[in-house]
């Protein structure tokens, strides 16, 4: 499947510290770069080849600490480490904003071509808020090319004065069929006859996990209450447990899961409450799956899913909990979602339509 195009040209993918999409996504990129010719290095912390298997994909991988946090002496080493391991490649990709900051700095005005695609908003304030807004500066200064998971932050890259700007694709990996049925699921999970509720993610901030709860409050009211399933982990687990076991919620915490295309087709209604997003894997295995989706309108949310999920505003847990009673309340809004959902699936970007979209984009950088 070797792409003339790309053929011999030396890719540097680079990252930093990452739980989830980033790092399944640069796995993915490296894997279909390589099958196409190319010569692919991936770099970021030894964590991320541990638990994304970089090499196994076909790549190169030289660790490099870029952490998800600033931390001067260390990314003062970063720098000078990818100032010469870069050095002999065509192209430098680097994900998300501290990778792409430490990049830019590493190459200084030199060449390589240098893309970089932001994956997050940079919500921190403070110090850490200064450096990103700093780092910001510095990547669309020195960037041939910024992409952006949103339109939000593609207008802010322009804003900053970045002299090319896109969007970038990050599809989900293809989703496995279901092993289980739906009541086989649902007795495993001793549902009954209540609606499940169910939110996939990383348990932190971004989630918007708070507004969830405070919806859960709401729905424990009704005459036949919801129970709703949190999958996932992270900082945020102990706190909403103890939030959880302290006001009685009818919330279980299930932790990681391996089984969520079973989970999906067990529940009544998905639901993504977060603050941000850019291109959601949870968002696009939902709609896979044709499962019924109240979500924030926050980042990339609404361009992802047209008119096939109910639209909510951010940290608004009475609105969270009226779209959510919607839903369980009306069959007939259900199945228009559930419809809509399968519908929207077919349109989405799959993993080989992102290859293709960097190759194109690198094959002009190095071409000019």
């Amino acid at each position: 499947m070797s792409n003339p195009e790309i053929s011999g040209i030396r890719i540097a993918l680079v990252l930093a510290t990452s739980a989830g999409g980033v790092g399944r996504h640069v796995r993915s990129l490296a894997a279909g770069l390589g099958e196409r010719g190319a010569r692919v290095a991936v770099l970021g912390p030894a964590s991320t080849e541990e638990q994304f298997g970089f090499q196994g994909a076909g790549a190169r991988f030289r660790a490099v600490d870029v952490t998800d946090r600033p931390r001067p002496l260390p990314d003062a080493r970063a720098v000078l480490r990818l100032r010469r391991l870069l050095r002999d490649a065509d192209v430098v990709h680097a994900h998300g904003l501290r990778a792409g900051g430490l990049a830019a700095l590493a190459l200084g005005g030199r060449r390589p071509a240098l893309a970089v695609t932001l994956h997050n908003a940079a919500v921190a304030g403070g110090m850490v808020g200064w450096v990103y807004a700093v780092l910001e500066r510095i990547v669309a200064y020195r960037a041939d090319l910024v992409l952006g998971v949103s339109p939000d932050l593609v207008a802010r890259a322009r804003g900053r004065g970045a002299r090319a700007t896109g969007h970038a694709l990050v599809p989900a990996s293809p989703s496995a069929a279901p092993r289980k049925d739906r009541a086989a699921v649902r007795a495993e999970l001793s549902a009954g006859e209540r609606p499940v509720v169910l939110f996939v993610g990383r348990l932190a901030e971004q989630k918007g996990l708070p507004a969830l709860l405070d919806a859960a409050a709401g729905w424990s009211t009704r005459a036949n209450p919801p129970l709703v399933l949190v999958v996932g982990d992270g900082p945020l687990a102990d706190p909403l447990d103890r939030r959880i076991e302290a006001e009685g919620l009818p919330v279980r915490l299930l932790g990681h899961r391996p089984d969520v295309p079973e989970l999906l087709n067990a529940a009544d209604v998905v639901v993504v409450p977060s603050v941000w997003e850019g291109q959601p894997l949870a968002v696009q295995e939902t709609l896979r799956a044709g499962r019924p989706l109240v979500a924030t309108r926050v980042g990339g949310i609404p361009a992802m899913v047209g008119d096939a999920a109910l639209l909510v505003p951010a940290g608004d847990p009475v609105a969270l909990e009226r779209g959510v009673a919607r839903v369980l309340d009306s069959r007939y809004l259900a199945a228009r979602l559930e419809e809509a959902a399968r519908a929207r699936a077919a349109t989405l970007p799959t993993e080989d339509d992102a290859v293709e979209r960097v190759t194109t984009l690198y094959r002009e950088l190095v071409l000019g």
